[in-house]
Parts: C-alpha cells; structure tokens; sequence
C-alpha cells in the first residue's frame, strides 16, 4: 500500500489513480470467487486467482506512484487505497480458510487486529479526527501478508518442489507480516491514545 501524503492536493474524484483504486475494489470478488470455485463443485482456477491478485498490486503500486507525480492526491484515494488492501486481505482470508490452507487460529488474529483498529477509527471519529495515515510499518506489514498469501494457496497445488518451496516462503512470509500487523496496530492505538489524552487536557 503506497503512503500518500496528508496534505490534499486535489478533491477530483475521476483521477487515474482513484480510476485505478476502483479497479482494484471491483477486482475482490472476482478474486474471492476463483479462490472458491473449487468449494462449489467447479475447477481450480488458482492461477487465475494469482493473476487477479498480482494486477493488483501492480494498481497498488501505481496509484500512489502517479498520484504523487500528477498531484492528483485526493481525499478519495486516501480512503480507497486503504479499503482495497484490507478487502483484499479479508476476502483472501476468507478464501483460505475456507480451503483449509489456512489455520483457523491465523485468520483470528488477524481479524481481531482490524477490529482493533475499526474501535480506533471510531474513537478519533467521536473525537473530530479523521482516521490514522498508514505508516511504514503498516505498509510492511501489508506487503508481508500480499506476498504470503498467494504462496500459501500456490502450495496448495499438489506435491512437488514448487508447492513445496512456496509453503516455505508463504509461511515466513505469514509470521513476519502477521508480527508487523500487530505492531503496526499497537502503534496506532497508542497514537489514538496520546490524541485522546491531548483533547482531554485542552477541554
């Protein structure tokens, strides 16, 4: 997920950045849908799944990218860019786990860690704050957990070197972006925190 800045430069809504954010909203149920057809009696259609998955990210990276370049940083895409990777993450979470790939334990962590920020979120709203800018290690964290997934239901695919090796990866790569998730989550409920103490002071 590409950070934008905090500062608005622009309040268009049909950007290409913001055109390439929607792609990418619209491209979670397909994705959700190729990860369980196989669950309803139809063909595995995981390399489709992965190819979804990948245009993905190639979005993710562009719509920060060009929207930085063009000044076309909006408070659309501030809300957009976010809501994409955490769609991405529960459908792919959901896909998973309903295939058994992953352990049920795993997605409840998870879960649990976007409640967290969901209680936060609604907190600073209640106190006349917009919600948390994602901050590096959130973005880590996020990149950890796309690189995971996609090796998790590649080794999936059988017996062999390959499914293999990416279980391997996919495994690291799930320990890793799960630590930093749950790190990056502390860090803005300590943020929220210090926010609330700072209104409770000024009144």
């Amino acid at each position: 997920m590409e950070v934008q800045e905090t500062r608005v430069q622009t309040d268009r809504v049909l950007t290409i950045p913001n055109i390439l954010s929607m792609a990418r909203l619209l491209g979670v149920p397909l994705f959700l849908w190729l990860i369980l057809r196989p669950e309803f009696g139809g063909p595995k259609s995981d390399g489709w799944a992965l190819l979804v998955l990948a245009l993905s990210g190639v979005s993710d990276y562009l719509d920060g990218k060009l929207a930085r370049r063009w000044n076309q940083i909006s408070s659309l895409g501030r809300l957009l860019d976010p809501a994409a990777d955490r769609l991405y993450i529960l459908s792919t979470l959901v896909g998973l786990t309903w295939r058994e790939i992953l352990p049920l334990w795993l997605t409840a962590v998870l879960l649990v860690r976007e409640l967290v920020l969901l209680v936060m979120v609604g907190i600073l709203r209640r106190h006349g704050y917009p919600p948390p800018q994602v901050n590096f290690l959130g973005k880590a964290a996020t990149f950890n957990l796309m690189y995971a997934f996609p090796l998790l239901l590649l080794s999936d695919d059988g017996s062999g070197w390959i499914p293999s090796l990416a279980a391997i990866f996919g495994w690291a790569f799930a320990g890793w972006g799960t630590t930093l998730y749950w790190w990056a989550g502390v860090l803005y409920v300590v943020q929220v925190r210090r926010l609330v103490r700072a209104d409770a002071v000024a009144d």
